[in-house]
């Protein structure tokens, strides 16, 4: 009576694959490349397959995944139904834009949809956070790299205006872009930033050494974080750490080459990561508005600062026009996202008050790191829910595909 609910490695920061009273199904199993066109750059797999293990694969043979988050260790069939961005969107779009078919389990039958074949339930499908089936396999066109290793430009920005224009003016030169924001400076130095804008490196630009292993992809984990007791990231510790990353960044620097993991997947750095934040753990918000809203953006950092809240990794980026997804968060404009330790007294009523501010904006909120949206702001900011809940109807009459996130904003 609780429904089901399909899962992959469990990286959403919310509730979208948890079920409680439930039952949620394990798709990590289907983890099988079933076939692979390396003339063509096309990919057929199953949908509990990690980016991390197509990317061993594909880099050897001078191919790469063509859109991914923070984090390598995110299945397929979770990518789709989340729609990933990563610092590519300006260039590249969502990951649902550069798949090319899927197999769709329903309670109704088997599917093969795609953006030509079925597209309604296809772009239900793409963001729709498993509400519309399970994923069983995907199809999916890959990006030509030539290395394993990216060059990348790096920037020091004084204040929020100057990452804003920078990023404005140069962002169409790069396939990657993202600035980290110190989200505790004040006054002139308001949302001072460090820059970071890169692309695929060249057989050419390596040095003679790293040639002889330009497609060797075999990225580890620096150290694994121990619990941290409760109240070590506050405004304090969290101050001098921004100093510090600040201070250290170069002022401008061009062509640094860097093996792909640690600017593509920062996250990755550290196993258990989230352990810094204590046993509380951490809220992740993440907003876009449209390409005007700089002021939506600069009163976000402002209300940050101001109530000394401590964002561990505040990071803005710039999206390019988004896609038919019914529940794709991307959209054109600004992206910005914190991490904040949830402990902190009175996040939740600043996180409302934010919530209000985007939707006013004309932007949404990111459900695949929400754990905290009120329903009534849901249908501001995606406006399309009817086409879900037609499809839904469609292809899941009785109701079978349920999570606590769609219980929790009314979509089940």
């Amino acid at each position: 009576r609780r429904g089901a609910i399909a899962r992959g490695l469990g990286r959403s920061y919310g509730d979208a694959a948890q079920n409680a009273g439930g039952s949620v199904v394990d798709a990590t199993h289907l983890a099988r490349v079933v076939d692979a066109d390396y003339e063509r750059g096309i990919l057929q797999v199953q949908a509990g397959a990690s980016l991390d293990s197509l990317m061993r694969t594909l880099l050897p043979r001078g191919w790469f995944v063509p859109v991914s988050p923070g984090t390598r260790f995110v299945t397929v069939g979770g990518a789709l139904a989340a729609d990933i961005h990563g610092k590519n969107h300006h260039v590249e779009g969502s990951f649902a834009n550069h798949v090319e078919s899927v197999t769709l389990h329903t309670p109704k039958g088997v599917h093969q949809i795609g953006p030509g074949r079925d597209p309604e339930l296809f772009w239900a499908t793409a963001g729709g956070m498993g509400l519309t089936g399970i994923v069983s396999e995907v199809s999916l066109r890959l990006l030509p790299v030539e290395t394993a290793f990216m060059s990348v430009d790096t920037e020091r920005a004084k204040d929020l205006d100057d990452v804003m224009a920078r990023m404005r003016a140069g962002d169409a030169d790069y396939r990657y872009s993202g600035a980290w924001v110190d989200c505790l400076a004040r006054g002139a130095s308001l949302g001072r930033s460090v820059l970071f804008r890169g692309d695929h490196a060249r057989l050419d630009q390596l040095s003679r050494r790293r040639r002889a292993r330009a497609r060797e992809f075999k990225p580890h984990t620096l150290l694994t974080a121990p619990w941290v007791p409760d109240g070590l990231l506050n405004r304090v510790t969290m101050a001098a750490f921004n100093e510090a990353f600040f201070r250290k960044a170069p002022r401008e620097e061009r062509g640094r080459v860097t093996p792909i993991a640690p600017f593509v997947h920062p996250l990755d750095w550290i196993n258990g990561w989230n352990r810094i934040y204590g046993r509380h753990g951490f809220v992740q918000y993440q907003y876009v508005v449209p390409e005007d809203e700089d002021e939506t953006v600069r009163r976000t950092i402002e209300r940050i600062s101001d109530a000394r809240f401590p964002s561990f990794l505040t990071v803005l980026k710039r999206f390019g026009p988004g896609n038919p997804g019914v529940l794709s968060f991307p959209l054109a404009g600004w992206t910005l996202t914190l991490d904040i330790p949830a402990s902190i007294r009175g996040l939740a009523a600043l996180l409302d008050e934010l919530d209000l501010l985007v939707a006013d904006a004309g932007g949404r909120v990111y459900l695949a790191k929400d754990s905290r949206l009120r329903p009534e702001v849901l249908a501001t900011m995606y406006p399309q829910l009817d086409r879900l809940r037609d499809v839904r109807k469609r292809v899941d009459p009785a109701g079978v595909l349920q999570s606590d996130l769609a219980r929790r904003l009314g979509l089940a």
